[in-house]
This record gives C-alpha cells, sequence and structure tokens, in this order.
C-alpha cells in the first residue's frame, strides 16, 4: 500500500515518527521528541480542530471552568506537569512554595466544608471528621496488598466492606447515629469512585490498587486555565508539527510500505485517515484514550494486536467521571465554604439497594465544590462517576437541573437555593470516559468506554448546568515516561 494524499515529510534523515493523538500525552511526547535532534521528522495527528483533549479551560460564568483536568495532584518536584507549569509561570505563588510541595494528603481529597443529611439537618463536623479517618486509614491498608500473594478477597470494595463491617459491630451509639455513620462511609465511597473513575470499588482490584504513587503537595489548580499548560506546549513545537482534524482509521503495521517522494525508501508502519490520507512512517506513538481503543480495537489496528496486549485493552475498566457546574444568582453557603457535601441517610455502603437509576441517580454525586474565581456569580461544581453518570448523560438539562435543584432545596434551608430555568442553546459533543482502573472482584458492568454525550450550555441563566466529561485522574506525565523508553530502545 502507498501513501495518498497524506503530507510529505521531506528529505529529512532520521526515523520518521507519527504520534496519533493531540492530548496531554500527544503533545507531551512530541515536545520531548522534537527537541531531539535524533527525531527531525515528525507529525501529530489530531481527530479535533483543536490540541489539548481532556484538558479543556472554557470562560464561562465569568470565570475559567475546566470541562476537563482540574487540578495538579501532588503538586511538587517529583510531578512532570508540575514542573511544567512552574516552568511556564502558571500557577500562584503560594502553590510554588516549598511549604506546599511538602504537605503529605496520602492522595485523599480534602475534608468537606459543611455536611447536610438529606433529611435536611447539617451533619455534625466530629462525626465527618471520624468516618473520614476510618475510611481514608482503610484506604491505606488497601495498598499494603500491592504485589502479594495472599489477598484477603478480590477487590478494593470487598475489603473496605469487609473492615467496615467489623468495626460497625462495636459501634455503641443508638440506632440513628450508626446508620447515618454508614451514610457518611457510603458518601465517601462516592468520592472514591470518582477518584478510581469507576462505578463501584468492588470492580477495582486489591493487590494492585497500591501501584498509584501517591506525591506530596496540596492539590492546586491553574488560576488562567489548565489549558495554559497544553498552549504552552503547543508553542514550543515547530508550526506544522500538528495536523489538525485527521481522526485516524486504521493503522497498518509490521508491513513495507512505500511513498511516491521517498522511492526506494520503505516504512514498517503507514497511518489510514478517515479521509484517506496516508501517512507513513518508521515508528508511530498511540495516545488515544483508551475507551477509544476498546470501542474501535477489532478495526484500528491491521493486522490485529498481539493477543496480550489486544487482552490487556479489554480488561482494563475504564469508567466515566461527569462534572455539573451550577450558577446561582446568590449563594447560599457561607464565604469561606469550599466544598459540600450531602449525605444520604438511606445509603449504606453494606447494602445494595436495588432501584431504578432514574429515581437515585443523583444520590451518586459526591457533592458540590464551590469555585473560587468568580467575582459577579457563584458556581458550583458536582462531581458524579458510574452509571449514575452513563445514565445522567440521557438526560436533558432541564431534567439535570430539576433534579439537583430539588436536592439542594431538600438538603438546605428552603428558601436559600435560587431558583433554577432552563437553558436557551446546547452544544453537544461526545465523551470518552474518563479514568483507567484495574478490574478485580465482580466483573465489569460494560467491556467498552462510554460513548454517551455531554452536552455545555452555552446561554446560562441562573442554576443552568453544565455537563462535561471529566479527565484521567493519574495519567499526567505518562507522556515523558514514554517517550524516555523511546530514546533509550533508539540508544540516543
Amino acid at each position: 500500500m502507498e501513501s495518498s494524499g497524506g503530507r510529505a515529510e521531506g528529505s529529512g534523515r532520521g526515523p520518521r515518527v507519527l504520534v496519533v493523538g493531540g492530548g496531554i500525552a500527544g503533545l507531551g511526547a512530541a515536545q520531548r521528541l522534537c527537541s531531539h535532534p535524533a527525531f527531525p521528522q515528525l507529525r501529530v495527528l489530531e481527530a479535533t480542530a483543536r490540541a489539548g483533549g481532556r484538558i479543556r479551560s472554557e470562560r464561562g460564568f465569568g470565570g475559567v471552568v475546566e470541562l476537563g483536568a482540574h487540578w495538579i495532584h501532588g503538586p511538587s518536584q517529583g510531578n512532570p506537569v508540575f514542573q511544567l507549569a512552574a516552568k511556564y509561570q502558571l500557577l500562584r505563588e503560594k502553590d510554588l512554595s516549598e511549604e506546599n510541595q511538602l504537605i503529605e494528603t496520602g492522595g485523599h481529597v480534602g475534608l468537606p466544608s459543611v455536611s447536610y443529611a438529606s433529611s435536611g439537618v447539617s451533619v455534625s463536623r466530629e462525626l465527618v471528621v471520624e468516618m473520614a479517618s476510618l475510611f481514608y486509614g482503610l484506604i491505606d491498608q488497601t495498598r499494603e496488598f500491592l504485589n502479594t500473594a495472599d489477598a484477603p478477597v478480590p477487590s478494593v470494595g470487598e475489603y473496605l466492606k469487609k473492615e467496615i463491617q467489623q468495626r460497625a459491630a462495636g459501634w455503641m451509639e443508638d440506632e440513628e447515629t450508626r446508620k447515618l455513620k454508614l451514610a457518611i462511609l457510603n458518601s465517601f465511597f462516592n468520592v472514591e469512585c470518582c477518584v478510581s473513575g469507576t462505578h463501584s470499588m468492588d470492580l477495582v482490584a486489591l493487590v494492585p490498587f497500591g501501584e498509584y504513587t501517591v506525591l506530596p503537595g496540596l492539590d492546586c489548580t491553574f488560576p488562567g486555565g489548565y489549558q495554559g499548560l497544553t498552549n504552552h506546549i503547543m508553542a514550543s513545537l515547530p508550526e506544522d508539527v500538528i495536523v489538525f482534524n485527521k481522526p485516524v482509521k486504521t493503522i497498518h503495521w509490521n508491513g513495507s510500505f512505500q511513498e511516491a517522494l521517498s522511492l526506494g525508501e520503505t516504512f514498517p508502519v503507514l497511518v489510514e485517515c478517515e479521509d484517506g490520507a496516508c501517512f507513513p512512517a518508521h515508528h508511530v506513538i498511540i495516545t488515544v484514550p483508551l475507551g477509544f481503543l476498546k470501542e474501535h480495537l477489532d478495526t484500528f489496528f491491521e493486522p490485529p494486536l498481539p493477543t496480550e496486549k489486544a487482552e490487556a485493552i479489554r480488561k482494563m475498566g475504564f469508567g466515566t467521571n461527569n462534572k455539573i457546574f451550577l450558577e446561582f444568582e446568590e449563594p447560599f453557603w457561607e464565604p469561606d465554604c469550599q466544598y459540600i457535601q450531602v449525605v444520604w441517610e438511606d445509603m449504606s455502603p453494606l447494602e445494595d439497594v436495588a432501584s431504578e437509576l432514574r429515581h437515585v441517580w443523583f444520590k451518586k454525586l459526591i457533592g458540590f465544590l464551590v469555585l473560587p474565581s468568580f467575582e459577579s456569580v457563584h458556581v458550583l461544581c458536582g462531581f458524579i462517576a458510574g452509571l449514575e453518570a452513563e445514565f445522567m448523560e440521557t438526560l436533558s438539562d432541564e431534567d439535570v437541573l430539576l433534579s439537583l435543584t430539588q436536592v439542594l432545596r431538600r438538603v438546605t434551608a428552603p428558601d436559600t437555593v435560587c431558583r433554577g430555568s432552563h437553558t436557551s442553546h446546547v452544544l453537544l459533543h461526545h465523551a470518552r470516559g474518563s479514568a483507567v482502573w484495574l478490574e478485580g472482584g465482580r466483573p465489569a458492568h460494560r467491556s467498552a468506554g462510554p460513548t454517551g454525550t455531554a452536552a455545555w450550555a452555552l446561554a446560562l441563566s441562573p442554576a443552568s448546568p453544565l455537563l462535561s466529561p471529566a479527565p484521567p485522574h493519574q495519567c499526567h506525565g505518562e507522556a515523558d515516561r514514554q517517550c524516555l523508553s523511546w530514546l533509550e530502545i533508539w540508544g540516543c
């Protein structure tokens, strides 16, 4: 097969490299390779009209709205994202301080500023702290089973529930308090599902759970938007490196392909795009989302991948994380509030209650973060993961808005939550899921990444929702490690 319709790479010497995907991994790979003299011939093929992938910062509500990546987790010297952000001067001075970099969080989400029970009463801070200490202490214990052959149960969820059940047996409080404790713990399970990007912690294998490396540093955000990072990386690349609107159809590999403008030279790989353009190369770095690979595995590679690689793609879990943005004319929370937790008193991690998703989907929300960078408006950001998140994608903006407004009115003072109205215009775009995790315990609910629709409300009115998929939670810096492997292989 000969190339046709693709752009000639010129007569430069050295291996010709293609990077498929212009997200943070693809851009990171391109930046690393472009800085090395051994790789003068490089192209990045991006399926859409923009680079950055699931890093996407929008100016909405009078401030920066992160549709995708939100924080730098563990902002310290061992974090390549932090290093780049510091290099490009994208962070606040306090986030760059040595004191901030030394803070040990254990990778755990910070405690809520206020907790509301579903009955409309406030939950005592002491009780939340007690349950958080128990839950995160058990999470830390799960990491101790890394590389052990005698794990007591297959999954993280089963281990947590077994330990909680043993401790709950010794609680001496009245039945109502015991139920409230379990409800609080259930809310922490929801948080962990968002962190791990899974429907249930029962689906996350216990033994490899400790492979995730937790770096020190207090999580921080980009005051000007996370996309500033990808913008700076793009600016460091040669102008013609990225080819936009080039969705790849098939990667033909392990062959011998020729190009009309490079007579006598053969290439082992040919990347065929949806529009018929073909790009021959010596090496291809694939940085597309795992959900895309799961969906297109049977047609994306020709010949098919080796069995062990195909099975690895099929077996890795891939979950859904969604964000919901709500704007209010007036806040019902205190000025120093950062995180509002909602505790559903009828929920327990020790009980599986079978209910139709349309009646309970919103109970999977971890609560709402208060976005701090808005002066004239007041914005909450909710996070939700799993099948409930996928179900939410099937609902209209009006349905989501109605459900969440009712929830907030129910759990807070009746007259403090603003009335919401529907949006007048919606832009739809497709999501490909959010986070990778290692399957274990019970079978996964689905074998492919979700392809549901998320909606971004352009014309916003009070309490109108903005829905968007969240980014992978633990993949920052992966491109640097991959590129280092390529450089080592080629002896550079």
